[in-house]
């Protein structure tokens, strides 16, 4: 198969099974000037599984300077033959559900059975500094430390349609890397669900116990999103009310419409403290796996999130295009004010506009 019908698979969700670390049939970058990413070392060190080189790689598509944008995309073409092959998982869940510490002990029982785990936590606080914060790090100290594990927070660069675009690159170059399950983490703010939902193959939303006051707060539509319920804290006195609320999302999971065609949505009671629990979700994630690609919508999904995820990168080059020319910026400040002024409409100052 030649490069250029794998790239395209890739990039519509299907691609060939990961075949290790070997070396890119790919062409020869020019060589960097003294203050340039070698495009080279930082291809051959993400394909070796270099956790060093894989954090270089992701800062250099994160640069806002235009000729590391450029670099940037052409390391990630080089690499998308060797992108796919993970299972992705979105994590989200209601304040104070413990995702941190459940993604910790997940994401260790991963790399015990064999497993390579990337974990991408979106912050989208980070976006008043411009940077994203290291909370996520410190609070998974141990699979921070884990040879096999990676963990980046994804700053949202001032909005959430940051995300889509610094996590979903992120996450590639993550299976070039040769992590084979992703983590992506949500603080759970609204919108910032319904991104990742648009990212991931499945989706696990963490709930505490006493599911009957939780529901009042929490919208139907954060329901609807979720292949599976994570009901936590499952552990000593706590376990008798964590099996009740369990039964009480079984019999409401009736009423609610499926997250995914052909599956079912479960809730589980697991305990990040005890460990317990931890092996069934993973079973749970594998049986999920196998019976969307059976039904042919494992791929279906994929071409439809990469297909929203170009037409979203349309918008944002269109608005950043419009609002960074300076003249349009005032030209806007002016009518606003017209506008402010009842001197003209809304519609009128748009097609005004846009002459």
């Amino acid at each position: 198969m030649d490069r250029e019908k794998q790239s395209r698979q890739v990039m519509s969700g299907v691609s060939d099974k990961h075949d290790g670390m070997n070396a890119l049939p790919r062409k020869k970058f020019k060589k960097p000037a003294a203050n340039q990413f070698d495009l080279d070392e930082l291809a051959r060190g993400v394909e070796s599984g270099s956790r060093l080189h894989l954090g270089k790689a992701i800062t250099l598509l994160e640069s806002t300077n235009p000729d590391h944008k450029k670099r940037g995309q052409e390391l990630l073409n080089a690499l998308l033959p060797k992108t796919g092959n993970s299972i992705r998982i979105g994590i989200t869940g209601v304040p104070g559900a413990g995702k941190s510490t459940f993604i910790e002990t997940f994401g260790t029982m991963l790399t015990e059975l064999g497993h390579r785990v990337a974990v991408l936590a979106i912050d989208p606080s980070s976006s008043r500094t411009g940077g994203s914060i290291l909370g996520d790090k410190t609070r998974m100290e141990e699979l921070a430390r884990n040879p096999k594990a990676f963990i980046r927070p994804s700053p949202t660069a001032g909005t959430l349609g940051g995300v889509h675009k610094k996590t979903r690159e992120t996450m590639l170059l993550c299976e070039a890397a040769g992590y084979d399950v992703i983590l992506v983490e949500t603080v759970g703010v609204g919108q910032s669900e319904t991104l990742v939902r648009g990212m991931v193959d499945m989706f696990l939303l963490l709930v505490l116990t006493g599911a009957g006051d939780e529901l009042q707060g929490m919208k139907k539509g954060i329901l609807e999103l979720a292949d599976a319920m994570i009901v936590h804290k499952a552990d000593q006195n706590n376990l008798p009310l964590a099996k009740k609320t369990v039964r009480e999302y079984k019999q409401m999971l009736h009423f609610l419409q499926p997250a995914t065609e052909g599956w079912t949505t479960r809730p589980l009671a697991v305990s990040s403290i005890e460990g317990t629990g931890m092996q069934e979700i993973w079973d749970m994630v594998k049986d999920f796996e196998q019976t969307v690609k059976e039904s042919g919508y494992w791929d279906t999904r994929r071409q439809e999130q990469t297909r929203d995820w170009f037409h979203s990168m349309i918008t944002d080059e269109l608005l950043g295009r419009f609002y960074g020319d300076p003249e349009r910026k005032q030209q806007v400040k002016d009518m606003e004010q017209r506008i402010l002024d009842d001197r003209l409409t809304v519609s009128q100052a748009v097609t005004e506009l846009f002459k």
